[in-house]
């Protein structure tokens, strides 16, 4: 074919394409393929329990949700709000019936929750004291209990500890923060792991950091000194490549971290729930020193929980961080442990206490050095 023949056969392409432009509907969009739900897998008999406590933070309640129910494994599923005032239990109600669409985040962490699950799911709402008195069952994925009170971290734990220890069939319960997401072999990794260890208590998991997610926030739990207060994460702040023995940190744990610790049912059994005076802080070292060896600390390293921190009141690892309200309890919950726990060291607590007032004032937060100054004089919050 010839340059004229090439240009005829262009012009006459073209002129027929314009013809039938001009003469024909506007193509319909081209639509991508509807992304199939992730149906929630078969429980079977339950032998987990997962308790959540909510107060005013049903997105990252929901995205908890998101990433806890499409795993494996046996377990009910149990949320306490402790008197919201965001309208938690509508919105919880109105994601499960599938009326308010769930949004997987941007990030690596989006992987957990996409697609969304499958919907309607099935949920039930009971008062405080229908939860106190009917068991959990395995016609509903998820159990709210409306507490009707903001209740505090331990008292809250409690409610959906006592509901779930209704069920004889669950030997674990797993509380865990509702500001995290989990990998989706955490539930039944802290299922074998307290199969495995004899005379388990207390089992904790890895913790990363919700947002830098290749840096632990812990492993297991906590070093805790008794002469200062302070306590110290294992493998804090270390990049998860970092190897380690999960024998030894299960030995060098003093206190599991509370934003995931599972107990059996044994150690309730004998030790008895949290201490709900602490309200926020120091329940789960408390938990530890009430144990005094009597039951294994285990640590399920295979379950990976990823934290956001502190969502709820402002709580942070990062110096500087937390809320007033955070520095508050922190050190109300500290005098308090010692009080308990360890009076004969109560008085060395106070010079460390006005040394760290003094550090937020040089820090120019003096807000939260009044916060502390109330908390150590036994005043209220204010």
């Amino acid at each position: 074919m010839n340059v004229t023949d090439q240009k005829d056969l262009t012009k006459r392409h073209a002129a027929s394409s314009g013809a039938s432009s001009d003469n024909s509907a506007v193509s319909p969009p081209v639509v991508a393929p509807a992304v199939e739900a992730t149906p929630i897998p078969d429980r079977g008999r339950p032998r987990l329990a997962i308790i959540l406590v909510n107060w005013n933070r049903y997105a990252d309640t929901i995205e908890c949700l998101e990433s806890l129910l499409r795993c494996e494994g046996g377990f009910h599923v149990i949320i306490v709000d402790n008197g919201s005032t965001d309208g938690s239990i509508d919105r919880l109600q109105a994601w499960a019936a599938g009326e308010e669409p769930y949004e997987p985040p941007v990030g690596p962490l989006g992987r957990l929750t996409r697609p969304p699950l499958a919907v309607p799911i099935a949920l039930r709402v009971l008062s405080r004291d229908e939860a106190l008195s009917k068991p959990p069952t395995t016609d509903t994925s998820v159990t709210i209990i409306a507490a009707g009170e903001n209740l505090g971290f331990s008292a809250g734990n409690n409610l959906g500890l006592q509901h779930a220890m209704l069920d004889p069939g669950v030997n674990y319960f797993w509380c865990l923060n509702n500001d995290t997401v989990v990998d989706p072999g955490a539930p039944q990794a802290v299922i074998t792991r307290m199969d495995a260890t004899h005379k388990v208590g207390m089992c904790g998991t890895q913790i990363r950091f919700y947002h830098r997610p290749g840096h632990w926030q812990v492993l297991n739990g906590q070093r805790f000194s008794l002469l200062t207060g302070q306590s110290r994460g294992i493998g804090a702040n270390q990049p998860v490549s970092r190897p380690y023995d999960a024998r030894k940190v299960a030995r060098e744990t003093d206190f599991v971290t509370g934003a995931s610790l599972a107990v059996s049912r044994s150690f309730l059994e004998t030790i008895g729930f949290m201490e709900e005076s602490y309200f926020l802080y120091f329940e789960e070292m408390d938990w530890s020193v009430r144990n005094r060896n009597r039951f294994a600390i285990a640590f399920a390293n295979g379950a990976i929980v990823y934290h956001k921190e502190g969502g709820s009141i402002g709580s942070s690892s990062t110096r500087g961080q937390r809320s007033e309200t955070s520095e508050y309890y922190l050190m109300r919950s500290r005098l308090k442990f010692y009080r308990r726990n360890f009076p004969l060291l109560l008085p060395l607590q106070y010079p460390q206490a006005l040394g760290l007032i003094a550090r937020r004032l040089l820090r120019r937060q003096p807000k939260k050095a009044w916060a502390m100054t109330r908390a150590m004089l036994g005043m209220s919050r204010g």
